[in-house]
């Protein structure tokens, strides 16, 4: 039990506009009767607060929408629900495409602008009819058709399509984007016990545990698309886990600003359920969860309750305890989850808005924000591909709805230009949202700390290079020098933070495993970098070559270009051209097919290595085919060869720091071994010295040595050490300035060993060592150079002091440098033709 005096210091805290404490969130909780009211004033305050940021002061949303139940059949059993529901009780297991664009029609006719599409979670993996049907129509999967009947929504009727099918990966929110403003999931609850209990409101639902759907929120905002989410109230979570679940929310929203609004749904029992004696929330304690909700969230995510599931009476008070908006309403169709509680009229919701002083407006299915970030300032938050259906539906000056808008079919994607597709993209790292305003950094350091310790210590032990004692690392060379790949993880970790006599020794028997491997000679390709376009969305943070599709040094070459440039670099003696772009949205469908073409009819029998899992992924995903669909297309064009580029560190930890789009680890893993499997060989990459730790670098040679062992298609290792002068996490102080010598011998000399018998090809980076440093990397199990590269702009961009281009001379000499032959090589690794052994 509260007591008296902890709330009114609660209360204080409040109503002073003070940050409250997980502690004092929890009294708030229990507040009621006069408790309640005075909480009301604060949240009413932040109320206003978040409508006038919002650009709509005294005015609260809706969406005027229609529902399209695309299948009611779900894997999941939820106890408190009566959407989902079993084959033999349905016509056919989804809506036809005919059923959906009715609907849609009759929802345009009547003024509406969203279609939202709800759904149970892939139905496919439990009912066999919902299989059937899908393979019977031709679709893959419940998501290929979720994508194909928005497409149909669109271009037919110019509804915005608002996306709810549940769990989503990062690859189908990638494939999903293109077609959808926005798209949303309920979190519903943190507790565990409601999973994994059996009686729990959620046991026996794979698709509720609490860390897939977090996944599912943290992923939507890596992807970058607006979102919506919420809690459910009185399912029989505890309050400290009502608690919790605010939270979860608030971090994501902190963390990727992708979170745009917040239901705060009350629970209604349901005859024919699990659940249907469970009592409904009490409103004085579901206004109080209303009421924290806003505190907690503060001015930058609306708040929203459905007012069907409230009776009129009500609407004034959840108005005062923070909500901004009232989600969708629809003239036509019914709540078809909560189908027992009727929308009101919307001439009804503005008489009760309006009695409480406040105005009601409609927007669309993106909040303003999103639609004014994405059409008028370049932001990524909606695919260009719709800001044409957008535009037409918004008032640009607020971003609301415009009045006299009415939704009209348009076509989804403009006819496929290649290259001379226009849209924005996403640039450089906005240092400024990173740091609230008192200046501290946002909760990625506290994220880090708490995964890895002290940052101070984690640093100072990778940078100093933590000593082991020498009996260790002398045990663990003994090892490897009778089965140099077949170490355990702590002997591997044990070499690669040794150091002094130690180090040399492991640098010596690297440089001796690369001997009897591949001999003397120093490789490398005559090859020409082409960056295509540096316009990108995707957001690294250790990128300082990506800019927005508006930023003076954005640029997109043309077919033409980059045709003439192939053409030029094989006249100069170039065996193959490496294509490098960012990943620009406005791309279209044959885009990257296009640039093949032009490289292999610009300069016939050139090498073409291109396209790094990252773009591979991004592209398949939009164009809504498979990632071994795409390969097969590009490879049959002409493709050589993949980069293994994107790689980081295959470890997600690692790479939610680094970047907020970046494909996970797992992804990268798939796309480069679908890769291998249709004949595509690649590089492997590892960049390090950032917000790493020495078990990373294991861990990541661990990944791609199971997957060589898989596939056999990795030509070659290549460490890419940090290079931190421009990138925007050193410069926010949340990386160190890049590794030290010491770590670029360790990790050079590590890959040799542990990659041993399984990739060859160790390559070191001229660009971003020197020649100084490359001569020690070839002393230390190194044995390839690259390629003399003729254009290189990511590195150099990235603040690399090392120059973008080297003639076949200057390569050369970094060998003649250390008593070393040289030879040059294919891309494969061959001998070149025409080129003495």
């Amino acid at each position: 039990m509260t007591s008296s005096s902890a709330m009114r210091r609660a209360l204080a805290r409040a109503r002073d506009g003070k940050a409250l404490n997980d502690d004092e969130a929890l009294v708030l909780l229990g507040a009621r009767g006069d408790d309640l009211v005075a909480l009301m004033q604060p949240t009413a305050r932040v109320r206003d607060a978040a409508m006038l940021r919002a650009g709509r002061p005294g005015t609260v949303t809706y969406s005027r929408k229609v529902f399209i139940p695309l299948t009611r059949l779900c894997r999941d059993r939820c106890h408190y629900c009566t959407f989902a529901t079993v084959p033999h009780r349905l016509p056919a297991a989804f809506l036809s495409p005919d059923e959906v664009l009715a609907i849609a029609r009759e929802g345009a006719a009547q003024g509406c602008k969203e279609a939202l599409f709800t759904l149970g979670d892939r139905p496919e993996d439990r009912w066999p009819a919902a299989r059937e049907w899908l393979d019977a129509h031709g679709y893959d999967d419940t998501l290929a058709y979720v994508r194909a009947m928005a497409i149909r929504v669109l271009e037919e009727t110019g509804l915005l399509p608002h996306l709810n099918p549940g769990v989503m990966s990062w690859a189908d929110l990638q494939r999903l984007k293109p077609v959808a403003p926005s798209m949303g999931m309920m979190l519903e609850t943190t507790s565990t016990a409601l999973f994994t209990e059996p009686g729990g409101a959620h046991f026996g639902s794979p698709d509720k545990d609490p860390a897939v759907r977090l996944r599912v929120l943290e992923d939507a905002g890596r992807v970058g698309v607006p979102f919506t989410t919420g809690v459910l109230v009185g399912i029989g979570e505890t309050v400290q886990d009502r608690l919790a679940s605010i939270l979860a929310i608030r971090r994501v929203a902190r963390e990727y600003g992708s979170v745009q609004e917040c239901i705060v749904q009350n629970f209604r029992a349901k005859d024919d359920t699990a659940m249907r004696s469970t009592p409904d929330v009490g409103e004085e304690e579901y206004l109080a969860t209303v009421a924290v909700t806003r505190l907690l969230l503060g001015p930058t995510v609306s708040v929203q309750a459905p007012p069907n599931l409230s009776e009129p009476q009500e609407i004034s008070r959840l108005l005062a305890a923070g909500v901004d908006d009232w989600g969708g309403v629809s003239p036509l169709t019914p709540d078809h989850v909560n189908p027992e509680r009727p929308w009101p009229e919307v001439d009804e919701l503005r008489r009760w808005t309006e009695e409480s002083g406040l105005r009601l407006a409609e927007r669309l299915t993106a909040h303003p924000r999103y639609v004014l970030g994405a059409l008028e300032h370049d932001e990524p938050w909606i695919d260009p591909r719709l800001h044409a259906h957008v535009r037409a539906l918004a008032d640009m000056t607020t971003g609301l709805a415009a009045e006299d808008a009415c939704a009209a079919g348009r076509a989804w994607q403009e006819p496929d230009g290649g290259l001379a597709a226009t849209g924005s993209g996403r640039g450089r790292v906005d240092l400024h949202r990173e740091v609230d305003t008192h200046g501290r950094t946002d909760d990625r350091r506290s994220d880090f700390d708490e995964v890895y310790g002290d940052w101070d210590e984690v640093a100072h032990r990778v940078d100093g290079a933590p000593q082991r004692m020498d009996a260790d690392v002398r045990e663990a060379l003994s090892r490897a020098e009778i089965d140099p790949a077949g170490l355990s993880d702590d002997d591997y970790l044990a070499l690669v933070t040794s150091d002094g006599a130690e180090l040399d020794a492991l640098c010596r028997l690297a440089d001796d495993l690369r001997r009897d491997t591949v001999g003397d000679a120093v490789t490398y390709v005559v090859n020409r970098n082409i960056n295509f376009t540096n316009v990108c969305y995707v957001g690294c943070r250790f990128c300082a070559f990506a800019q927005r599709k508006t930023d003076a040094d954005a640029f997109t070459l043309s077919l033409q270009q980059i045709g003439e440039r192939a053409a030029e670099a094989q006249r100069l003696g170039a065996t193959e051209v490496c294509l490098q772009g960012g990943i620009d949205p406005a791309l279209g469908r044959t885009a990257y097919v296009d640039i093949v073409r032009a490289v292999t009819e610009a300069a016939p029998g050139i090498h073409v290595h291109a396209f790094s899992p990252m773009e591979i992924a991004t592209a398949s995903a939009k164009a809504g085919v498979s990632a071994r669909e795409w390969l097969q297309e590009v490879r049959d064009a002409g493709l050589g060869s993949i980069p293994g580029t994107a790689a980081e560190i295959l470890d997600d930890e690692v790479r939610w720091v680094l970047t907020k789009g970046k494909l996970p680890a797992s992804q990268w893993v798939d796309v480069v071994r679908t890769a291998h499997e249709v004949g595509l060989p690649s590089s492997s990459t590892m960049m390090y010295g950032h917000v790493d730790h020495p078990r990373h670098w294991v861990g990541h040679l661990r990944v791609l040595t199971r997957l060589q062992d898989e596939t056999g298609g990795f030509t070659e290792f290549v460490p890419l050490p940090f290079v931190h002068h421009h990138a925007p996490v050193y410069l926010a102080g949340l990386a160190r300035p890049g590794p030290t010598m010491r770590d670029n011998r360790a990790v050079h000399a590590l890959a040799r060993v542990m990659l041993h018998g399984r990739i060859d090809n160790i390559q070191t980076s001229w660009v971003k060592l020197g020649v100084d440093g490359t001569r020690q990397m070839l002393q230390g199990g190194a044995n390839d150079v690259g390629g003399t590269l003729m254009e290189e702009t990511i590195s150099r961009m990235a603040g690399s002091e090392h120059g973008s281009a080297k003639t076949v001379a200057e390569l050369e000499q970094i060998a003649d440098g250390i008593g070393r032959p040289v030879r040059q090589r294919t891309t494969t690794y061959g001998q070149a033709e025409g080129v003495p052994a």
